[in-house]
């Protein structure tokens, strides 16, 4: 995965998350997240050299966005690129500015996603861009009891269930950190119980409690060149490697059949090419897509690579608390925001806020020198971006 040259983030904005932002229009929110990045970086639109613009666009109905929100952000006059490919858009977004940067066709360039969910209807979108024979299993849209029923079966209801819920409440936790998070809830240890019982069912297991939700809001991230980021940046966050893995509508994993899931899959190339060989012990932070408090126990498991019940252990002990020895999600995660179009994006822009030492409240203690981030979305879509504080050695 050898690079042209190394790439930098130098800035990150966010506008505020909110169910519902109908003091703005699409342009306005972005603007929002643009103009704190862009002052993050130190930089004006003239510095910037092009625009990566993104979100579903099937969700609002607005097709080309883009276009209407050069109003918003100054891409008017400029190259831009438009990229759409579902839940994992944001990620896309990133690793698309990425290779612009470091293949020396653009110096600075800023990635841009976004979404305004209150002005469209996210399920009536996603169970009509399948065929409803041939897909007909993801006629459900993101609402799935499997992981639930799964975890259950593995480790018994009582523990599952706890895990699952205490997951949930750390979570928001850390979301009552972070200012610009969409569900801060309040919540406390000892409402665990009720909430497990008393929270409306979605699918088995699922709880209303349990799922994000939809929010509108924006993302925008800078990326530099080598040269302008060490200009620009006292502390850039420096791309080291990122992964895309997918199956598309070929996978199958409904049977008894043993499937190599595409989170574990990504893991274990991003790591084997990066000399991770303990990922608990070598990454200091790691913002997980996470839609559910049980998609996100479970998945710690595939993503770190873990065996038997490492990763429940991991929830019960304390250790993603963001004081832990492993934090996951210090912003809150999905469960706190999902602007689905800038859902990804914002994972790589927290992990790069870590590392840059500009998270605000919900900074993690000590020095972050490596994070991890993941999206996912689609037919089973993981992106993995992996940033570093120390520059890459220049060529790999």
């Amino acid at each position: 995965m050898k690079k042209n040259r190394n790439v930098g983030i130098i800035g990150v904005g966010q506008s505020v998350y909110s169910s519902h932002r109908e003091e703005v229009n699409q342009p306005e929110m972005i603007h929002e997240a643009l103009v704190e990045a862009l002052e993050q970086a130190g930089i004006t639109m003239d510095d910037v050299d092009c625009i990566v613009h993104g979100n579903m666009e099937l969700f609002e109905m607005v097709h080309q966005p883009d276009l209407w929100h050069t109003l918003g952000t100054g891409a008017y006059g400029k190259e831009c690129l438009r990229v759409t490919t579902g839940g994992t858009t944001g990620a896309t977004l990133c690793s698309a500015a990425d290779y612009l940067v470091a293949s020396g066709l653009h110096d600075i360039v800023v990635a841009i996603g976004f979404e305004k969910l209150q002005e469209g209807h996210t399920t009536g979108g996603i169970t009509n861009m399948a065929d409803p024979l041939w897909a007909r299993q993801l006629q459900t849209g993101a609402l799935t009891g499997m992981t639930a029923d799964a975890v259950i079966k593995e480790f018994g209801e009582e523990r599952a269930k706890r895990a699952s819920m205490k997951y949930r409440i750390m979570m928001d936790k850390h979301a009552m950190q972070n200012e610009k998070a969409h569900r801060r809830l309040g919540l406390e240890w000892d409402q665990g119980d009720e909430l497990m019982v008393n929270s409306p069912a979605l699918v088995g297991e699922l709880r209303m409690i349990h799922m994000c939700s939809q929010s509108d809001g924006a993302c925008a991230i800078v990326f530099a060149s080598p040269e302008k980021a060490k200009q620009l940046c006292a502390q850039p966050a420096w791309i080291k490697d990122h992964i895309t893995v997918h199956r598309e509508e070929s996978f199958y994993v409904f049977g008894d059949a043993p499937v190599l899931m595409t989170h574990k899959y990504a893991a274990q190339k991003l790591f084997g090419r990066n000399g991770i060989t303990n990922p608990k012990e070598q990454i200091d932070v790691f913002e997980m897509y996470d839609p559910s408090s049980w998609w996100g126990l479970d998945w710690l498991r595939e993503f770190l690579l873990l065996e038997g019940d490492e990763h429940l252990k991991m929830v019960e002990n304390d250790e993603i608390a963001i004081d832990g020895k492993f934090p996951v999600n210090p912003s809150g995660g999905v469960i706190a925001s999902n602007p689905i179009g800038a859902t990804a994006m914002i994972r790589v822009g927290e992990a790069a806020l870590q590392i840059m030492g500009k998270a605000g409240g919900h900074q993690v203690p000590g020095d972050v020198k490596i994070a991890l981030s993941s999206g996912f979305g689609g037919t089973l879509w993981t992106t993995l971006h992996l940033l570093t504080k120390e520059e890459p050695v220049s060529g790999n």
